[in-house]
C-alpha cells in the first residue's frame, strides 16, 4: 500500500507545484474562463426554447411553465418550403469557401515567405491582412460598385457578365472571391508562423543537393506546415454550416436571394422576422449539433490516415 500509494502523493505535490509555478498564467486564463462561461456556456440554456412554444407573448412566462411541443420546432423548420434551398446553398458556399480559402491562402504565404526583400515583405503582409477589419458593409458596398451591371468591371473592359444579378451558383463563386480577399492575408499569418519554425538547417541541405525553390517549397515547407493545414481544415469542417449571414445579406438581392438563403439567415427570418423563437433556436441547435458530428468525424479520419488530430 505504501509502495502504491507514495507514486500517487509525488504526482499530486508536482501538480500543485506547477500550478503554483504557473500561477501567473493561471491568473491572466481567468477573465478567458469566465467570458467563455457566461457567453458560451449560459447561453447554451436557451436551448430549451427549440422544445417549447416561444413567441412574444410567452416572454413573461417561466419557462416550465410554457408549452411543451418535443420536435415540432424542428418538424416545422426541415419541412420549411425554403429549407432544401437553403441547406444546399449553406453547403455549396461552404465548401467553395474552404477550398478557395485555404489554397489561396496557402499560396499567399508560401509566395511571401519566398521574398527576401523584409521590407516589402512586411508592407505587403501589412496590406494583405488590413480588409480583414473592414466591415462587410463597407466591403459589399465595394464589391456592387465594381460588379454590378454598369459598374466599374463593365465601365472598363465592356463586359456584360452580370456576376451579382444571376440567379445561379455562380452567386457562390463570386460570394467566396470576395470573402478570399477579404481573409485571404489574415488566414496566411498562421502559416507563416509555421514556416518559421521549419528548420533552416534543411533549406540549406536541400541546397547543397541542388534541390530548386519549387523543390524545396514541395519537399520542404510544405511537409513542414501539413500539420497546420489538417488541423484548420477539421476546425473549418466544423463550420460548414455555420455560413455567415452577414455577407449574403448585404452582397444579395432580389433576383439572388434564391442563391443567396442560408441557414445563419434563414434562423433570423423564421426566429426573429415571424417571431417564432422555439423555430429559430432549433434551426440554430441543429447547426451546432451537425457542426459538432462533421468535426468529430473529420478529426476522426485524420487520425486513421496518420495525420494531426485536434482532439
Amino acid at each position: 500500500m505504501k509502495a502504491n500509494g507514495k507514486p500517487k502523493a509525488i504526482k499530486q505535490k508536482f501538480s500543485w507545484q506547477l500550478m503554483f509555478k504557473q500561477r501567473y498564467l493561471l491568473l491572466m486564463s481567468v477573465p478567458f474562463v469566465i467570458w467563455l462561461i457566461i457567453f458560451k456556456y449560459v447561453p447554451l440554456w436557451g436551448w430549451t426554447m427549440a422544445f417549447q412554444d416561444v413567441r412574444p407573448k410567452t416572454f413573461a412566462v417561466p419557462v416550465w411553465e410554457r408549452d411543451f411541443v418535443g420536435f415540432g420546432n424542428f418538424s416545422k423548420a426541415f419541412t420549411d418550403r425554403l429549407f432544401k434551398q437553403t441547406m444546399i446553398n449553406t453547403i455549396g458556399t461552404s465548401i467553395l469557401g474552404i477550398l478557395l480559402g485555404t489554397v489561396c491562402a496557402i499560396i499567399f504565404a508560401l509566395m511571401l515567405n519566398e521574398i527576401r526583400f523584409v521590407k516589402f515583405k512586411k508592407v505587403t503582409q501589412t496590406i494583405s491582412y488590413l480588409p480583414h477589419f473592414v466591415s462587410w458593409v463597407v466591403i459589399a458596398s465595394i464589391a456592387k460598385m465594381v460588379l454590378n451591371d454598369g459598374g466599374m468591371l463593365d465601365t472598363l473592359f465592356n463586359t456584360r457578365m452580370k456576376l451579382m444579378s444571376t440567379n445561379s451558383p455562380v452567386f457562390w463563386v463570386v460570394v467566396c472571391f470576395i470573402n478570399v480577399w477579404k481573409e485571404m492575408g489574415w488566414d496566411a499569418i498562421v502559416y507563416l508562423s509555421a514556416m518559421a519554425g521549419i528548420d533552416a538547417g534543411l533549406y540549406e541541405a536541400a541546397k547543397v543537393d541542388g534541390a530548386g525553390r519549387l523543390k524545396r517549397i514541395w519537399h520542404i515547407t510544405l511537409p513542414g506546415i501539413k500539420p497546420t493545414i489538417v488541423v484548420l481544415l477539421i476546425m473549418s469542417i466544423g463550420s460548414t454550416l455555420n455560413v455567415g449571414m452577414e455577407r449574403q445579406m448585404l452582397l444579395s438581392n432580389g433576383i439572388v436571394q434564391d442563391h443567396a438563403m442560408v441557414l445563419s439567415w434563414f434562423s433570423y427570418l423564421r426566429g426573429i422576422g415571424n417571431s417564432n423563437y422555439g423555430v429559430g433556436t432549433a434551426i440554430g441547435m441543429f447547426q451546432s449539433l451537425v457542426g459538432i458530428a462533421l468535426l468529430l468525424i473529420a478529426n476522426k479520419i485524420a487520425g486513421l490516415l496518420g495525420e494531426s488530430k485536434l482532439i
